[in-house]
């Protein structure tokens, strides 16, 4: 087990073994740019091109303890960047399972795509990669029991909500927060905000 995930552990950002397992078993520096890779196993968020970042894996754990994902579950992952956080929920979901990955920048895509099938989880058909604009959600492979968001939205959009399962959680950020959001009903969510985050916003149109 490296020195960032025994961190994380001992600082309590990662509690559950199955996501315990997932961050030792998936190394960040297959997700980073070459020249970072000395940087891949710091708790600090580093660029990946294209304005975008891979995410500090402080927040990411935080993420996935609140999303609680489990075997076989469906996954939404929007915005899926260079990969880690797909890998890491591939690793979850198990082969019972599905990571659907979006990302709207082409390029992003394809590598994200290489870097998680560097753990055959493309190619075992777990994790699907869609060059898309998710800003109103993905029908296409709803509904979902898991959404995770890894961008800045200014309120939550009405179509991630409608293609979440009822019982379904969602992760989000909205604003500098990051938002949890369980469905208890078709049109009740039960909400827990969590201040101080910082991500790149969510951009929307046409596909990079």
């Amino acid at each position: 087990m490296s020195k960032l995930v025994n961190n994380l552990i001992r600082d309590g950002y990662l509690k559950s073994d199955l996501i315990i397992d997932a961050f030792s078993e998936i190394n960040r520096i297959e997700f980073v740019p070459k020249e970072l890779e000395a940087h891949a196993n710091e708790n600090i968020a580093l660029p990946i091109g294209f304005g975008q970042t891979i995410s500090q894996p402080m927040t990411v754990a935080i993420m996935l303890e609140l999303l609680d994902p489990h075997r076989g579950h469906n996954v939404l992952d929007v915005g899926s960047g260079s990969g880690w956080t797909t890998a890491l929920l591939s690793y979850i979901v198990g082969s019972q399972g599905k990571v659907i990955a979006v990302e709207r920048i082409g390029e992003l895509l394809k590598l994200g795509q290489k870097n998680v099938d560097k753990y055959g989880y493309v190619t075992k058909k777990i994790a699907e990669f869609y060059n898309i604009d998710a800003s109103k959600g993905f029908s296409e492979k709803a509904p979902y029991d898991r959404i995770i968001v890894s961008a800045t939205v200014p309120c939550v959009p009405e179509e991630l909500k409608e293609e979440l399962k009822i019982g379904g959680k969602m992760v989000i950020p909205v604003g500098h927060s990051l938002w949890y959001l369980e469905k208890k009903r078709e049109n009740e969510f039960h909400k827990e905000e969590y201040p101080g985050f910082a991500f790149v916003p969510m951009a929307e149109g046409r596909i990079l």
